[in-house]
C-alpha cells in the first residue's frame, strides 16, 4: 500500500532505512527530520564513501542521492553501486536536473528521480515503493540463501531423485528410470521432502525454481 496524503506507510517500508546522501547539511538534517516524524529511520551522509561504509543490503534500505555532490557525481556513484552489485534503490534528489540527466539516471538503475524543493507527498511515495521493492528484493535472497542451505545436505542420489520428482514423475516411473525399487524412490522422495522442509510438491517445486534447478525428464 502506496504512502497517502495522511501519512500511511507499508508495513515493509515503516521497518526500512533511508540513506541520504548530501553534501548540504542543513537539508539532510531537514530530510532526516522528516522522514523520522513518519516514522522512518533515516542517516545523513556528506560522501557516498560514508555511504558505503554503513550501507547493509541485508536489510531493506533505499538511498536519497544528491546529483552534485561536492567531489562526486551522482550518476557515477549509481554506476559505482551498480557495478558492485549493489541494487539498492536509488532516488536522486537534485537541484539541477535536465531532461537528459533524468533519462541517463533512469537508465542507469535509478527508482527516481525528483528536483528540489519537493513535495512531501511524492517524496514520500517515492520512498515508499524503493522500500517495497528492496523488501522483496532482501526476501528473495534470503530465501535462496535459506534454501541453498537445505539443498547441500541432500546427497547427489537425492538430487537425481529431487529433479525427477519436480519433473512430474511417479515413484514408479523414478525407479524404472534409475534402476532402483519402487520403495527405495519412494525413501529418497521422503528424505528429499524432509531435508528441503518442503510441505508439499509445489513447495519444492518452488524452492526447485528459487535455486534454479531443472526438473528432468525420463530418459
Amino acid at each position: 500500500m502506496a504512502y497517502q496524503q495522511q501519512g500511511c506507510l507499508s508495513s515493509a517500508a515503516a521497518l526500512g532505512i533511508v540513506h541520504i546522501v548530501d553534501d548540504d547539511k542543513k537539508l539532510r538534517a531537514s530530510l532526516i527530520r522528516l522522514l523520522r516524524s513518519h516514522g522512518l529511520d533515516a542517516s545523513g551522509y556528506s560522501a557516498a564513501s560514508d555511504l558505503r561504509a554503513a550501507l547493509d543490503t541485508n536489510v531493506p534500505s533505499c538511498i536519497i542521492l544528491d546529483m552534485r555532490l561536492v567531489d562526486e557525481n551522482g550518476l557515477a556513484v549509481l554506476g559505482a553501486l551498480r557495478d558492485d552489485g549493489i541494487t539498492t534503490p536509488v532516488i536522486f534528489l537534485t537541484g539541477f536536473g535536465t531532461i537528459p540527466m533524468t533519462v541517463q539516471a533512469i537508465r542507469g538503475g535509478a527508482a527516481e528521480f525528483l528536483t528540489k524543493p519537493v513535495d512531501e507527498v511524492v517524496l514520500m511515495n517515492a520512498i515508499t515503493r524503493a522500500l517495497d521493492l528492496d523488501t522483496a528484493a532482501v526476501l528473495q535472497r534470503q530465501d535462496l540463501n535459506d534454501a541453498a542451505q537445505l539443498l547441500a545436505t541432500v546427497a547427489n542420489r537425492e538430487r537425481e531423485v529431487m529433479g525427477l520428482v519436480i519433473g512430474g514423475l511417479m515413484n514408479k516411473q523414478i525407479a524404472g528410470d534409475l534402476g532402483i525399487t519402487e520403495i527405495t524412490a519412494k525413501v529418497h522422495k521422503r528424505r528429499i521432502m524432509e531435508k528441503m522442509r518442503a510441505r508439499s510438491l509445489p513447495d519444492l517445486v518452488r524452492m526447485a525454481e528459487t535455486l534454479g534447478i531443472s526438473a528432468a525428464r525420463s530418459r
